[in-house]
Parts: C-alpha cells; sequence; structure tokens
C-alpha cells in the first residue's frame, strides 16, 4: 500500500444510509473519499426497513432533516437507477381521534384529508369500520434492498473507495486505524448507528444510547388492487412527531392502549409497504435494551397477520420472510457530536434514519468542512 492509498480528505466509518449520504456529500465536493465498513455489504438497518421515507410527519430537527434528504433522495434515483416513487403516505383512521388527530396535523399543510371512499379508492381496505384518512403529500417510497447496494455502486463509479470487510480498530486525530492498516484523514465522520457503543463508547454513553429491536416481516397477498402509497394506521400516529406532541394524540394514545393493551405491549407501529413485485412488508414492534434479545416471539408476527387480516381485503397473507431490525435509540432524535479524536459522529437515533439519514448527513458535514451544500450541476 503505497502513501496515496493510506490517505484521504474524508474516512467513513459505516455504509449504511448516513454513511452513504456523508460519502456522497463529500465526493459532490470533488473530495477524495473512503469509506470503511466491517461488512461484505450494507447488512444493517439500511436495509431491514419498509423503504418509507416518511418525510411529512416530521417535525422540528427531523423535518428539516427530511425535507433535505428528499431532494438527495431523487437525485440519487435518477443517477443511479433504482426505483423510488413520490407516493406520498396513505393513513387509515378507524375511529374519530384519529381524523382529529390527522385534521390538527393538516391545518399546517402538505396533508390532505380523504373520505374513505377515496382511501378504498387507493388501498385495498376493508370497507368495515374505516372513517376516512388522509395523504402525507412530500412522502417518498423505495425498495431498501436494492436502493442501498445502486448507491454504493453509483458512489463506486464517482470515485469513493469503499474497504468492504474492514473493521476500525481506533481513531486518532488525522488517522483511522483499521484491521488492514492506517488512513490518514483530513475528515472522519462516523456512522456506526448502534455500534457506537462498541467504537467511541464514551460518546455512547454521553447521549445514553441504546438499541431499539424490532420485527418484521414480508408476505404474498391477494390483494384486489395495489396498494398505491405506504400505509400508516392509529398506532403510527401516536409515534411520529408531527403527530404525536399534541392533545388530540394524547386523547388517541389512551384509547389505542386501553382498548388493545396487547399490541401496545408489541410498542405497535401498524404500517405496511408494499414492492413492485406484490409483497407485502409488514410490522413493526418495538423493543427497547442496551442488548435487546435476538429471540423473536411469535406473538407479534401473529399480530402483525391478525390486523393485517383485519385491516385489508382480501389478505390472505402467505408469510415469505420474517426478520429483526436493529437501530440506535437514545433520548434526542439524532445524535450529532465531536469524539475526543475529533470526528464527526452522526446518527439517527429514533426509526427514521431512512428518512432523515442523507440529510443529517449532508447538512452536518457541510457544516464541519465550512461550507454550503454541493446540489449536482454547481461547482
Amino acid at each position: 500500500m503505497n502513501a496515496t492509498d493510506r490517505a484521504a480528505d474524508v474516512v467513513v466509518v459505516g455504509a449504511g444510509i448516513v454513511g452513504l449520504g456523508a460519502a456522497y456529500a463529500a465526493v459532490r465536493r470533488g473530495l477524495r473519499v473512503v469509506v470503511v465498513e466491517r461488512s461484505a455489504a450494507p447488512t444493517g438497518a439500511t436495509i431491514r426497513n419498509f423503504g418509507h421515507l416518511c418525510i411529512g410527519a416530521q417535525g422540528g430537527d427531523a423535518r428539516r432533516y427530511a425535507d433535505a434528504s428528499r431532494e438527495l433522495w431523487l437525485q440519487l434515483a435518477r443517477d443511479a437507477g433504482f426505483w423510488l416513487r413520490e407516493s406520498g403516505t396513505l393513513v387509515a383512521a378507524r375511529h374519530a381521534d384519529e381524523l382529529a388527530v390527522l385534521a390538527a396535523a393538516a391545518r399546517d399543510g402538505g396533508i390532505r384529508m380523504l373520505d374513505a371512499d377515496e382511501l378504498r379508492r387507493r388501498a385495498p381496505l376493508r370497507r368495515e369500520g374505516l372513517a376516512g384518512g388522509a395523504l402525507i403529500e412530500a412522502d417518498l417510497q423505495t425498495d431498501p434492498r436494492t436502493a442501498a447496494i445502486a448507491i454504493v455502486r453509483y458512489l463506486a463509479m464517482r470515485g469513493v473507495e469503499f474497504r468492504f470487510r474492514t473493521a476500525v480498530t481506533s481513531l486518532g486525530v488525522g488517522r483511522v486505524e483499521t484491521t488492514r492498516g492506517r488512513i490518514d484523514a483530513g475528515a472522519i465522520v462516523v456512522a456506526v448507528n448502534h455500534d457506537i457503543d462498541q467504537l467511541l463508547p464514551e460518546v455512547a454513553e454521553r447521549h445514553g444510547v441504546v438499541r431499539c429491536a424490532l420485527d418484521m416481516m414480508r408476505a404474498a397477498v391477494s390483494f384486489p388492487r395495489l396498494l398505491t402509497a405506504p400505509l400508516l394506521t392509529g398506532w403510527s400516529l401516536i409515534r411520529y412527531g408531527r403527530f404525536a406532541d399534541g392533545p388530540e394524540a394524547r386523547t388517541l394514545r389512551e384509547r389505542l392502549h386501553a382498548e388493545r393493551p396487547d399490541l401496545a405491549a408489541l410498542d405497535l407501529n401498524q404500517m405496511y409497504t408494499q414492492l413492485p413485485d406484490g409483497t407485502l412488508i409488514l410490522g413493526d414492534s418495538h423493543a427497547t435494551d442496551a442488548a435487546p434479545s435476538p429471540f423473536q416471539p411469535e406473538a407479534a408476527f401473529a399480530a402483525f397477520l391478525d390486523e393485517a387480516e383485519a385491516l385489508f381485503e382480501s389478505a390472505a397473507p402467505r408469510v415469505i420472510e420474517r426478520w429483526q431490525g436493529v437501530y440506535a435509540k437514545a433520548p434526542g432524535e439524532f445524535l450529532v457530536d465531536r469524539g475526543d479524536e475529533g470526528a464527526l459522529v452522526l446518527a439517527a437515533t429514533t426509526g427514521i434514519g431512512m428518512t432523515c439519514g442523507l440529510g443529517l448527513a449532508d447538512l452536518n458535514l457541510t457544516a464541519a468542512l465550512g461550507g454550503t451544500p454541493a446540489l449536482e450541476g454547481t461547482p
């Protein structure tokens, strides 16, 4: 390895969506970028999710990062050639208190209320018990399994060097020590999600980072018509920032938890996305711990199937895959820090990494480099 191979303007640790976002931000500025990833390809939360880019359900910093991410997702999909659609997100309301939460959020714009008939034209839902719903207009959908690989391929074509199956053992000022040797770096970005406690334990402790494990599944379904967008339910409305903080959401949460303590115990986010091949992703439950159990309770999967049967018209789901996703969890939504070695440490510390990760990386790396965001076609 010669001296040039041992140096980069920016070294990114981690090839999940935040790390890929940092690499994309740096290479657009004409910088030499090396990404170090201990696995052979992205295998973590970046590929184990719904592919739902839920921009319009965010508030505060999450909305700022999500809005930035939206433009980056659209640009990357065009340039890297992966499937992405400007679908919006549907929300099915089965009770008046769910409509009240949606109506309160819709006053700020970007959300269009739907009656039950229009909602059923957009989604194969049962008529019984359906009160209406909404369309969150800004949202996108992709297939995370194909998108992540396509982004890696595209960044490699742009000159980003990926060192897969390479672990980082330590960081120093201006250097990254790896299992394949040292890399000198002008700037270092650490984007290892929940594994921050293994590389920079003091940062993890400072921010209270633990892990959230979730159960998900994919099923073949016999829908009479396609689901035209990701679909959320009342359980989703008590999770996302734009909906969850108002008095209407408190009323909704109390009812849901009183009526279905079994689903509340799973910390359910009942939501669905349909992939281009017609299969349906269902989920998800949540369990938070420093080291969540890897053993998945069958009760969660049974609940997913039962709730899908009750919600959809002629669903008849046939399970194809089950899996556990894991992401970083902390009291705040995002971790943005400087480690003692001067590295920029970034993580989405809720389950909105795909929605916000590209913007989180772009805006914070831009600030660290002392510039303005670089868009394609600009100097």
